[in-house]
């Protein structure tokens, strides 16, 4: 069975930093590109961060220089480091993980992550 659970939200100031973690189990996870989507209240899931099998990570603009993709192939985690976090950054945040050979996909139960003063 499949897991993705995900880890480290929370309330946090403006300006703040937080770390997700998300644990991978049921899956090779070297033979998946990683990715971090968030959704606020009332809208679409969107892209925040990817980082491929190889190690190649790309970042949506708004979080370009605040935010940092990384993994962890020996223990099957992907991590979020959050830094400079601003009140629209607050979502649900949701790991995801898509296989490089015949294109599964899973997602974990996602992580509140609420920036308030």
């Amino acid at each position: 069975q499949v897991q993705l659970v995900e880890s480290g939200g929370g309330l946090v100031q403006p300006g703040g930093s937080l770390r997700l973690s998300c644990a991978a189990s049921g899956i090779i996870f070297r033979l998946y590109d990683m990715a971090w989507y968030h959704q606020a209240p009332g809208k679409q899931r969107e892209l925040v961060a990817t980082i491929t099998s190889g190690g190649t990570t790309n970042y949506v603009g708004s979080v370009k220089g605040r935010f940092t993709i990384s993994r962890d192939n020996a223990k099957n985690t992907v991590y979020l480091q959050m830094n400079s976090l601003k009140p629209e950054d607050t979502a649900v945040y949701y790991c995801n993980a898509n296989g490089i050979i015949g294109g599964s996909r899973y997602w974990g139960q996602g992580t509140q992550v609420t920036v308030s003063s």
